[in-house]
């Protein structure tokens, strides 16, 4: 059974348990909630949540471990001579597994039957044809061995699944009936699901921390083995980047923070200011039904993805830039690639953050100030500047914190707006690149982790990390504390 359907099952079962569930009690209570302890919707929602969650529960334990227990099996199975000289387990199990898939994939698509799949010989079959014709490629032909092992693959995963639907469904219909037996009048419904629901949420915190810290962790061990093999003095003080993978690289990580930095500065002095004013016209002046126009439209700039606003960048403002202060290649400007070009389109992505998060803020300002300063003969535009705006200045610093972070951050703007040059310059029209996008260049293609020139992704990601950290911090506390005085 797919795991679609399975998961639509327990779902099912779920719905019936809560009327089976709601329907006892009141039954019980001869249709008079008034005897019953709870309301009759937490006996149906007690039902509900003892078909979900140990059902869930198993199903999302099953598939984590399964793969695992099965690789490890086959893997086991393996003989060395199924392993060449210049490949390793690793990679062997890596070709099993996707020969196990192309044929289930073949099957799928009535290009051979199960029984063939399972009985199939390399030596009688160009097991590779065979699955390129539906789709699957492979780079190199398949042994014996490796075709051998992805049929037992396939075969523990087919009995796997099996016996992942028959405990998923018997514990949903177990957990569905016990709890349709609790149904009584004098069962403490409300406190069992309320309870529950409570456990629930502590387990989505859970899972967020917990995320959190092993991204901290992954980046941190990573980090810690690049500076063993690269001293941290020559990382963090170096004003040359100029990796090589055959030895004898520079990492300085200094023309990467300051491509960085500069980038992020223009695109703050495009956004904070036109964000702002339309945050202000929004707030203060703008009638409903203008408001309730503009405000969304600003907002779309948010969603759209920052792959579209690279090309924006790349195509149409790159070259504006060059036909305004190039001069058939001689001016200021020689490529449409630069420092300029990547700000102005990031600045134009972070007006609706500092737009939306400034137009709430002044919006949490009081009333009762605007009325005062108006009552004491102000006008409406010096209420704006002498009461509001200082009113809100700490929220609005918090803001604009928030957008830097988020420019430090960007990628796809700066690959194909700024550049990939790596250098210490002031003219805004050279061609700079950032933190995040040698991240990306340096793990891009066959990365070997036991050498630097990888490695050094880890710590510019940890360096980055903890610069956005403390952003965030410094304007998470601003914001608080501007709350805990206006709310």
């Amino acid at each position: 059974m797919p795991l679609f359907w399975l998961v639509l099952i327990v779902l099912g079962l779920a719905v019936a348990g809560y009327v089976a569930g709601r329907g006892r009690a009141l039954r019980l209570a001869g249709g008079d909630s008034r005897v019953l302890h709870s309301l009759p919707s937490y006996y149906g929602a007690h039902v509900a949540l003892l078909t979900l969650v140990p059902a869930f529960a198993i199903l999302c334990l099953w598939v984590l471990i399964q793969p695992l227990v099965i690789e490890n099996r086959i893997s086991a199975k393996l003989p060395e001579t199924a392993i060449a000289e210049s490949s390793t387990r690793a990679l062997v199990m890596s070709d099993v597994r996707r020969v196990a898939e192309g044929l289930d994939v073949a099957v799928a698509a009535g290009a051979m039957t199960a029984d063939e799949a399972a009985h199939m010989r390399s030596e009688l079959t160009d097991v590779r044809n065979r699955l390129g014709a539906v789709g699957v490629a492979l780079g190199s032909d398949v042994g014996p061995e490796v075709l051998r092992a992805a049929q037992a693959y396939r075969a523990l995963a087919a009995r796997g699944h099996l016996a992942m639907t028959l405990v998923v469904l018997t514990a949903a219909l177990g957990g569905a009936g016990l709890g349709i037996a609790r149904s009584r009048a004098d069962f403490r419904a409300r406190n069992v699901v309320e309870t529950a629901v409570r456990y629930l949420l502590i387990f989505a915190a859970t899972v967020a921390i917990l995320t959190t810290i092993g991204i901290v962790l992954s980046l941190v061990f990573n980090t810690i083995e690049f500076f063993k093999l690269y001293p941290a003095r020559d990382f963090f003080f170096g004003t040359t980047w100029a990796p090589s993978f055959g030895g004898g690289s520079e990492l300085g990580i200094l023309p990467l923070l300051w491509g960085t930095f500069y980038i992020s500065l223009i695109a703050l002095a495009v956004a904070v200011p036109i964000g702002l004013f339309a945050a202000v016209y929004l707030s203060e002046y703008a009638s409903g039904h203008t408001r309730a126009i503009a405000k969304p439209l600003i907002e779309v700039l948010a969603g759209i993805p920052t792959i579209v606003y690279g090309l924006f960048a790349l195509l149409t403002v790159g070259p504006l830039l060059i036909r305004v202060f190039g001069a058939d290649g001689v001016g200021i400007m020689q490529a449409g690639t630069a420092v300029m070009t990547a700000g102005l389109v990031m600045g134009i992505m972070l007006i609706p953050f500092v737009s939306s998060l400034s137009d709430d803020i002044i919006n949490a300002v009081p009333q009762s100030m605007r009325d005062g300063s108006l009552g004491l003969g102000a006008t409406r535009s010096e209420t704006v500047k002498q009461v509001v705006l200082p009113a809100a200045l700490p929220g609005i610093v918090g803001a604009i914190l928030l957008a830097a972070s988020r420019a430090i951050g960007e990628t796809m703007i700066v690959v194909l707006g700024a550049g990939a040059a790596a250098r210490l310059s002031m003219n805004p029209f050279d061609a700079m690149t950032t933190v995040t996008a040698k991240i990306v260049s340096q793990l891009t293609g066959d990365a070997d982790f036991a050498s630097p020139e990888a490695l050094v992704a880890f710590a510019l990601g940890m360096t980055l990390f903890v610069i956005t950290l403390g952003l965030n911090v410094f304007a998470l506390y601003i914001v608080r504390k501007y709350r805990e005085q206006y709310e």
